[in-house]
């Protein structure tokens, strides 16, 4: 630049208005920047909550950052909407996105000010402020300035894209209402627990009132100062003719009904959604959508009805045995595992893992056993009986209900009973053996010894099996051993009959994915299973020895409506259709005055299923059928050194009752429309009358006959023992009978 070009009055002219031109170009660009792109404006995407429906339509719950729902204005009552536009912008549809008189006098304040004290902002801006990032880089009054201009020039583009309609339906749908709702969907849900379709001209009106403040007119905090809010807005409907002083005098009377503000938010089914979030999440890299954005809808198998009668079932039997385990339940007696758990609760607290020296840790340990507080509450925890309950559609996998734990009712994240744990299921694993026992030719009348036995098992050691009850003696068919759950019966069957090699074959092709240990302990349940599986394989019984896999998400759209994913039944038969049938008559009889036998004091229809118990009374099972579900049921603890301490942890105790009472509630809901119902038996099968002594097909001079069922293929022979009248001379020849 020459020596004397700023001396130039001219010259100094020129450089301002190129800096001048220059500063300006930079705001421009700087402006433009800021603004949504063509494909923004014309697919905007606001953040959407991810809905999850039952089967029968209801919502259980949503996934959200913002919880914000798409609703369309013919699903909105007419009031909403003029409460909406006389309060936040009467001359809506007159305009084109601004109100220029209005925005005008506004911006002149707001610079004579030098303080951004007026928006003036119509529902268009205010549209534009939602959807999209108009700030500036700060937000003092360059900033504001900055970001009104945006949204100036933004609500005008909105207005050339959609209709007044469409802008409604979209400002509607996302603008923010407090308590974390976007949306009046969320809204009228959050606040009066309805839907928008069913809200009042007076609860419409507090809703508008909360747009201009959702936390300075909060109705739960203030509740004074949301209402005066509500009769705010309900004046100016009058002012612009929307309705008269009649009807807005008669509405500020109204007594609104608020949902209570610390109402449980969990829903009746928190396990199984929490299940089906972490299932979408290991989907969205597949399909590329966000569960907590995208306003999916999905569509599960879960029934709500039975839900709320798993619900129900669990909490009345739990009701019932908690205080009683709790009163035999003595620590004193317990010290070791008292000992272990408080050292893992406070390994687990923050003072611990903070402490860096061995003699810091030490004074965390004693202070923390010296904290009654803290102590109770591990005893506490450690003494809550947990629950898992599953039921199954066997014919399509749908699972209908699932109960995850005891705390239901509080869940937020923590073990799911039925999908995160694997426990042994004791003799609740007996059915499998003796389906291989079955499909290999035995019938149910076949004998074995119910004899002790001593095994040497694979890590060298001798192993004593015994009964329940330590009684023996004799020989017990294989229908007795499943219905009085024998357990050196079906120890003899896994040695003799159904090989453990081939019982965990036929175990993992029925649906057992866990590993089984190949020892003959196999037979009583000792290799750990989850109980979503095993109650699945029970399934295959009743469905004629077809295995369904078990499912949850049965479709996946997206918000347009657009179908994602549309899951159907995965089937494979594993079973012939009488080896299954023939199996259900045996479990029948478990019910039937076996050791399933409590579930009769419930229900009366036909079920046929097995308990379960472990050693020392650690888990109590009972998983049964009837002709429409197969429900699973454990109960036990979380912590394996608590068990119950009596005959009361077994399954037909412990476990039976829920799914008993379940069946019940199910069956007699006259809304869900189950017949009775039977099981079918197929034409392989046939019924017959056996001598009871022999086991054999009875003829018409045996003493003593009871049915049987048997497989055509393997029909056994005749009894050749009762052949004549003269049986028992034949038997015994010093027994003579003279005519």
């Amino acid at each position: 630049m020459p020596k004397n070009f700023l001396k130039d009055k001219k010259n100094r002219r020129l450089l301002g208005w190129s800096v001048f031109a220059s500063v300006m170009f930079v705001y421009i660009w700087y402006l433009m920047s800021g603004l949504p792109s063509l494909e923004q404006l014309e697919n905007p995407k606001p953040e959407l909550a991810t809905k999850v429906y039952s089967i029968d339509g209801e919502v259980l719950d949503q996934f959200y950052i913002k919880n914000r729902t798409r609703v369309g204005l013919n699903q909105l009552p007419k009031e909403l909407v003029d409460a909406l536009i006389a309060t936040e912008d009467k001359n809506f549809y007159e305009h084109w996105g601004v109100d220029m008189p209005r925005f005008i006098r506004a911006m002149t304040k707001n610079i004579l000010t030098f303080r951004l004290r007026e928006g003036a902002s119509t529902i268009t801006q205010q549209l534009a402020r939602n959807l999209y990032d108009l700030k500036g880089a700060n937000e003092n009054i360059f900033g504001k300035m900055t970001r009104k201009i945006r949204e100036f020039i933004t609500a005008v583009q909105i207005e050339r894209n959609y209709t007044k309609k469409e802008i409604l339906e979209m400002y509607l749908s996302i603008a923010y209402f407090g308590r974390s709702a976007y949306g009046i969907a969320s809204a009228s849900q959050i606040y009066f627990g309805k839907n928008p379709s069913d809200l009042t001209l007076s609860e419409s009106a507090l809703l508008i009132g909360l747009l201009k403040g959702p936390g300075t007119y909060d109705p739960f905090r203030h509740a004074q100062r949301s209402i005066n809010r509500r009769n705010t807005v309900l004046d100016q409907m009058v002012k612009y003719d929307y309705i008269s002083e009649a009807v807005s005098k008669e509405t500020k009377e109204d007594q609104l009904k608020f949902r209570p503000a610390d109402e449980s938010t969990t829903g009746i089914a928190p396990h199984f959604v929490e299940w089906i979030r972490q299932q979408l999440i290991a989907k969205a890299e597949k399909y590329g959508f966000d569960i907590y954005r995208d306003g999916l809808s999905v569509y599960t198998s879960l029934d709500s009805r039975m839900q709320r009668y798993a619900n129900r079932a669990v909490e009345e039997h739990l009701a019932e045995i908690q205080p009683v385990f709790n009163k035999q339940w003595n620590w004193k007696n317990q010290s070791d595992e008292l000992r272990q758990m408080l050292m893992a609760a406070i390994r687990n607290t923050d003072s611990y893992r903070e402490a860096t020296t061995s003699h810091q840790r030490d004074s965390v340990t004693r202070a923390f056993k010296k904290n009654h507080f803290f102590v109770d509450s591990v005893k506490k925890d450690a003494q809550r009986i947990e629950v898992g309950f599953i039921a199954i559609d066997h014919h399509n996998g749908n699972i209908l209900a699932m109960v995850g734990g005891s705390n239901y009712k509080s869940f937020k994240y923590g073990l799911n009973h039925v999908t995160q744990i694997k426990r042994q299921p004791g003799s609740a694993f007996k059915p499998f053996v003796y389906t291989v026992a079955i499909d290999n030719g035995y019938p149910p009348c076949f004998e074995l010894l119910n004899q002790p036995i001593t095994l040497v098992m694979g890590d060298g050691k001798r192993w004593a099996p015994e009964n329940f009850d330590h009684e023996f003696g004799g020989k017990k068919t294989l229908r007795e051993g499943i219905k009085w759950s024998i357990n050196l019966v079906a120890i003899r069957a896994i040695m003799e009959i159904a090989p453990v090699k081939q019982v965990i074959t036929y175990a993992h092709k029925m649906g057992i994915k866990s590993d089984l240990p190949p020892y003959e302990s196999l037979a009583i349940g000792t290799g750990e299973v989850q109980p979503l599986e095993i109650t699945a394989a029970y399934g295959i019984f009743p469905n004629e020895g077809v295995y369904v896999e078990p499912i949850s998400i049965l479709k996946i759209e997206d918000k347009d409506g657009n179908v994602i994913e549309d899951n159907q039944p995965t089937r494979r038969e594993v079973l012939s259709p009488e080896t299954a049938y023939i199996m259900t008559d045996m479990l029948e009889g478990n019910v039937n005055g076996g050791t399933g036998g409590r579930v009769r004091s419930y229900f009366w229809g036909p079920a046929a299923g097995k308990t379960g118990t472990t050693q020392d009374y650690g888990d109590a099972w009972f998983i049964g059928y009837t002709p429409h579900i197969t429900a699973g049921v454990w109960v036990g603890f979380d912590s394996k050194l608590i068990h119950f301490t009596t005959a009361d942890g077994q399954g037909g105790r412990a476990a039976a009752p829920i799914w008993g009472r379940f069946m019940k509630y199910v069956y007699d809901d006259k809304s869900i429309g189950l017949p009775p119902g039977y099981f079918v038996q197929p034409g392989g099968v046939e019924r017959d009358t056996i001598c009871n002594e022999t086991k054999k097909i009875a003829t018409q001079y045996c003493p003593d006959r009871v049915e049987e069922v048997f497989n055509k293929k393997y029909l056994p022979g005749t009894c050749q023992k009762h052949t004549s009248w003269h049986w028992k001379e034949a038997d015994d020849p010093k027994n003579t009978i003279n005519f």
